[in-house]
């Protein structure tokens, strides 16, 4: 498996700082609330169970299962594949996932959510890949920055394939090119 990846962009090391990081801002941006975090699967997962550790508020979180990509590729339609357990009425609102790329899933989710009468919504990303955008979507909480190239690891994969790599790493062309 690490011989398929080219190169590793942001490591494991890398990953826990930018965890912290981000948990303390959540963490005094939302002080005196109880804000529910929303993660995206399934590669939401590693990041949002780390950056729960390091938010130190009363939350609660929930998961919608959605996609939007075949293989390495978007397709350009978000599919909800398992909605919310509870309602988000009123509720502060922190979107969790692993990589905001075209920015079409996020966006979608986000106007799901204000439509459901969300007080407000913040987007909580590991990774921005601004070069792939195809609408016009920022994060209010980025991790780090990465190259327009296809990256795996942390939960990102290909074809359900190198989630529990420890770090994020460039999937070598030929591995997804077959």
């Amino acid at each position: 498996m690490k011989n398929d990846i080219k190169r590793i962009c942001v490591t494991e090391e890398k990953i826990m700082e930018i965890v912290k990081r981000l948990g303390m801002q959540i963490t005094k941006d939302y002080e005196g609330k109880e804000p529910l975090f929303v993660g995206l699967l399934k590669g939401c997962n590693p990041f949002m169970m780390d950056l729960l550790k390091c938010v130190n508020l009363r939350c609660t979180l929930d998961y919608m299962d959605v996609s939007s990509y075949d293989g390495c590729t978007s397709t350009g339609q978000v599919k909800i594949c398992h909605d919310l357990d509870e309602s988000v009425e009123g509720k502060d609102i922190i979107l969790v996932d692993d990589i905001l790329d075209t920015g079409r899933t996020l966006n979608e989710v986000k106007g799901i959510l204000s439509k459901r009468g969300a007080k407000s919504i913040k987007l909580c990303v590991l990774l921005n890949k601004p070069e792939g955008r195809k609408v016009d979507l920022e994060a209010d909480y980025v991790g780090d920055l990465v190259p327009n190239e296809f990256v795996v690891g942390y939960g990102l994969d290909y074809n359900e394939k190198y989630r529990n790599l420890p770090y994020i790493g460039v999937l070598k062309e030929e591995i997804y090119s077959k």
